[in-house]
């Protein structure tokens, strides 16, 4: 594009670069590319808690607040036409004078980071929907957030690059991608946890744990041994536990000949008696 005589790139309309931006979409789609744009519908950028939360945090940096006003008015025009969220990286097209790239770099979550995180929220999440749904407690949700411990980045992890002549490195067509990641945070807020590069599904297993060790530590009764669990249920374990069940039956068979020897009075008597008849039945004189 050609600069005017006093050294400024001559004005163009919103309008312009709309249909400046759309051709160079349309052919970047006809080789292939997946075009992810940022649609704003009405003043608010973010409707959710992850995309708010994720604007709020942005503008709580001094680093970057003399450069998001512009940034917040070029993301609601619909300049950022195309948006793609990776883990570690934001790779962005921004309608302006032309179109320019936007390259953003996050550093991932520090692994002790990330453990202490998903400690701290453990017994506080239900489910992974509603995990991603921010319906769990305000307790957890003010941990992932939380500035400085949370998983937001802070500006030290977060490197920006633009294709424009602006000499700041928080141009406005950065702020605007900034902004466009709150807007997609809305649509799917798990994005947040792969831009981290962390796995959000290790929350949901230490909050499990965490259940299980409580449910545990609540009943306070003696564990079931494997014969035990065999005999509550009726089923056989294993071999070991079925030669423990043999052993512990033993005992029941030996009172077998206990039950003979009170048997043996009784027929006894019984052949007492049938002498006693015989003998009165013989005559007189025999033997």
């Amino acid at each position: 594009m050609s600069w005017n005589y006093y050294g400024f790139r001559p004005y163009v309309s919103v309008a312009e670069r709309r249909r400046n931006a759309q051709r160079e979409m349309t052919k970047l789609q006809k080789k292939g590319k997946v075009i992810r744009p940022i649609h704003i519908e009405g003043r608010a950028i973010a409707h959710t808690f992850w995309g708010n939360a994720w604007c709020d945090n942005l503008e709580s940096y001094m680093d970057y607040e003399n450069r998001l006003p512009r940034g917040r008015t070029y993301v609601r025009n619909g300049s950022v036409v195309h948006l793609d969220v990776r883990p570690g990286e934001i790779e962005a097209m921004v309608s302006g004078s032309e179109l320019y790239r936007v390259k953003i770099n996050i550093a991932p979550a520090a692994k002790k980071k990330w453990k202490a995180l998903c400690r701290e929220c453990a017994g506080g999440i239900g489910s992974l929907v509603e995990l991603l749904q921010g319906r769990f407690s305000d307790r957890v949700m003010s941990v992932i957030t939380r500035k400085g411990t949370g998983l937001f980045p802070a500006p030290s992890e977060i490197k920006l690059a633009c294709s424009c002549p602006d000499w700041a490195e928080m141009c406005k067509h950065v702020a605007a991608v900034l902004y466009g990641v709150g807007a997609r945070l809305d649509q799917s807020p798990e994005l947040l946890f792969v831009l981290r590069s962390v796995n959000h599904e290790e929350l949901i297993t230490q909050a499990a744990a965490v259940t299980d060790l409580k449910a545990k530590a609540a009943t306070g009764g003696p564990e079931l041994s494997e014969s035990e669990i065999g005999a509550v249920f009726g089923i056989e374990l294993d071999t070991q536990t079925s030669a423990a069940t043999a052993g512990a039956a033993a005992p029941t068979k030996s009172k077998a000949p206990a039950k003979t020897r009170k048997a043996s009075p009784v027929k006894a008597r019984g052949k007492t008696k049938r002498t006693a008849v015989a003998k009165a039945k013989t005559k007189p004189g025999q033997t």
